[in-house]
């Protein structure tokens, strides 16, 4: 808490991962509490508010101890950096499973899948991705280069980002292989689900279960969109860093771009609930109940047949 207080590069960060642990805490807890909201789709979007959660409480703090180009050990330095791969790649591949679900249940209503094990496979490819540069792939020759310390260690150097990580990682296997083509079939998933919706139904009215799976994918291609705005910048800059080598590059700018990443983590519990209305209201009726600083009347989300 002291680092993020008085770091001055990445000014905000404190308050930033406090409001991403709070609020996705808040999700976590309203679908705890009320059992009326603990469909397939809100449990997935409960899984994604763990990982945001993940990024409040550790990925922010680790993103500004980076920032502040400590001399510390290789294998610390590399696994400060190695989190935020793995919770942006479980976000990815979560969303991914998000948009097969609402996919299916439009296309195949009677099926019923398995998806705690989806969800624990999501997490076993983010682990491998993520923690990949621990197996090898990275730049421990690179990173004691800079070794002008006293204490004569081999693994000792200024610690970043981008000191362990080499350039080609991040651009082709990251965002090229791990980024990109997740996005894309995402796109395709929900052009198909639109173009479904519209061909089977464009002669007659939506049924109010459809017309409710409808809204969901509207909401959930939102996420997708806010995503795309959080991280492609990141991934733009190191793309300048790798392709123009001899480019100016500007620290602040990229300060700014993690943090632009970490606000993703903010804005998904906000959209979700603006978006859902008996959502909404359980967040509030938790806030209500449990955070002192809070007063009001209790607000009770609806159940499915529209009774509080």
């Amino acid at each position: 808490a002291p680092v993020l207080a008085q770091d001055p590069r990445m000014p905000g960060a404190g308050l930033l991962a406090l409001a991403v642990v709070g609020t996705n805490l808040l999700v976590c807890a309203a679908l705890c509490l009320h059992r009326e909201l603990r469909s397939v789709t809100n449990c997935l979007v409960a899984c994604l508010a763990l990982a945001d959660l993940g990024v409040g409480a550790l990925a922010i703090p680790f993103s500004v101890v980076l920032s502040l180009e400590l001399t510390l050990c290789f294998y610390t330095c590399l696994f400060l950096a190695c989190f935020p791969l793995v919770t942006t790649q479980f976000s990815i591949l979560l969303l991914l499973l998000i948009a097969l679900n609402a996919h299916l249940k439009i296309r195949l209503p009677s099926r019923k899948g398995r998806v705690l094990g989806a969800v624990g496979l999501c997490w076993l490819l983010s682990l491998l991705i993520g923690l990949s540069p621990m197996m090898g792939w990275n730049r421990l020759g690179h990173y004691v280069e800079g070794n002008w310390t006293l204490l004569h260690d081999d693994h000792l150097g200024r610690c970043s980002f981008t000191s362990v990580f080499a350039p080609e990682y991040l651009v082709y296997f990251v965002f090229f292989a791990c980024t990109l083509l997740p996005l894309g079939a995402l796109l395709g998933i929900y052009a198909d689900l639109f173009r479904l919706v519209r061909g089977h139904f464009i002669a007659q009215p939506l049924r109010a279960a459809k017309r409710g799976e409808l809204h969901m994918a509207r909401t959930l291609l939102l996420l997708l969109g806010i995503f795309c705005l959080c991280w492609i910048p990141l991934h733009v800059v190191y793309c300048v860093q790798l392709l123009c080598p001899g480019c100016r590059s500007y620290a602040a700018l990229d300060r700014l771009a993690v943090l632009l990443s970490h606000l993703n983590s903010l804005a998904n519990p906000l959209v979700y609930a603006m978006r859902k209305k008996d959502f909404g209201r359980a967040l509030r009726s938790v806030l209500l109940r449990y955070v002192p600083c809070c007063s009001g009347t209790k607000v009770q989300p609806k159940d499915r047949s529209g009774q509080r």
